[in-house]
């Protein structure tokens, strides 16, 4: 699409240019047809987790007091870790044309098997992919135990501060603890005052799972064996899922609180793609493709790498920044980012439209 510098010269003008650009690439997608929901994929997908599941329960009879059951609890992680990521999946209503299927999915996947209540994390997750990486919008840069802002660093004491110098090499080892913080906050969300009549039915489905799975772990071992295999199911399930996300936008630009962008550029200039082959896309859930899933939520797991190389030509033909690293890469920048919040100097993004139209 062609401007002039007039057009430059009146915000209208700009703001209607930069807007059209998602909406060129938004179209040249849908008629190269990678929207289309891909249901034989999600089947066998949701179809082999369940299977995995049944044996993981299978195993955990036959083998019966042992200490080999700690194998088994770090295999049942990694399932959820796969459940974790099609209730995403579903959440963002990815695998059926049905919003009420996509719901559904989600719910029995994230409450009824993961133990975690879907609702919570749609609202939260929906902030982020509203405003990714910006400040008093974005709930994923204001976490409590991790400081990800200069802001936020400034209002702890000397311990505080002290800890924050040393966050990265934390952040890992922390990473252990987000399986555990995920079900207290699903809990905290379900049980607060005003929860709708749904919440309240989500929360005894999540409940229940998570009651039933402990009963039934010190049922069926020794209270020393049950405890240990709790505690390896969920360090190895809140790595895994963690270590998915965090690569993602840390590290990247932060946006101040009341700077406006265009959608194309608010969505690819915050995020960070991960380069690797088969492996790396089912390891990550295909959150990899960073930058292709927050430009379509809604566009099914497998077509991601797909609408990728489009993608990074689109951006490279306008001018916008496509970040992508290895995955090693991209932990060394979390971990020198994390260590570096508020001791180095870190301009905030800086939208070039926003400086060429001088506000």
């Amino acid at each position: 699409m062609s401007h002039t510098l007039a057009d430059d010269a009146h915000p209208q003008g700009a703001q209607q240019r930069h807007a059209s650009l998602y909406s060129d690439l938004l179209h040249t997608v849908r008629d190269l047809g990678l929207l289309r929901r891909r249901h034989t994929y999600y089947s066998i997908r949701i179809g082999l987790v369940l299977v995995a599941l049944a044996g993981i329960v299978t195993g955990v009879i036959l083998l019966g007091n042992s200490w080999f059951q700690l194998l088994i609890a770090g295999a049942l992680a990694l399932v959820l870790v796969q459940v974790a990521f099609l209730s995403h999946d579903s959440a963002h209503r990815q695998i059926f044309h049905s919003a009420a299927w996509n719901d559904w999915t989600a719910r029995i996947l994230a409450g009824g098997i993961a133990g975690m209540s879907i609702t919570w994390w749609r609202n939260k997750h929906s902030k982020h992919h509203n405003a990714p990486n910006q400040l008093g919008k974005d709930p994923d840069i204001d976490i409590g135990v991790v400081a990800f802002t200069p802001g936020t660093i400034a209002k702890r004491g000397r311990l505080g501060q002290w800890l924050a110098a040393r966050q990265g090499w934390l952040f890992f080892p922390l990473l252990t603890l987000e399986g555990v913080s995920l079900h207290v906050s699903s809990l905290q969300h379900l049980f607060r005052r005003g929860a709708t009549r749904l919440e309240r039915v989500e929360a005894a489905v999540v409940v229940s799972r998570i009651g039933g799975y402990v009963a039934t772990l010190y049922v069926l071992l020794p209270p020393g064996k049950a405890s240990a295999f709790l505690a390896i199911q969920l360090a190895v399930f809140g790595v895994c899922l963690g270590a998915s996300f965090a690569p993602n936008h840390k590290g990247m630009p932060l946006v101040p609180a009341g700077m406006k962008l265009d959608f194309l550029r608010r969505q690819v200039l915050m995020s960070r793609n991960i380069r690797g082959g088969v492996l790396t896309d089912f390891a990550m859930g295909g959150l990899n493709y960073q930058i292709e899933h927050h430009l379509f939520p809604s566009m099914p797991r497998p077509n991601l790498r797909r609408v990728q190389p489009i993608v990074r030509e689109y951006c490279a033909l306008h001018g916008v920044n496509y970040t992508e690293v290895g995955l090693m890469s991209s932990y060394k920048i979390v971990v020198d980012y994390l260590n570096n919040v508020g001791l180095r100097a870190r301009d905030p993004f800086q939208c070039p439209l926003a400086a060429q139209l001088g506000r």
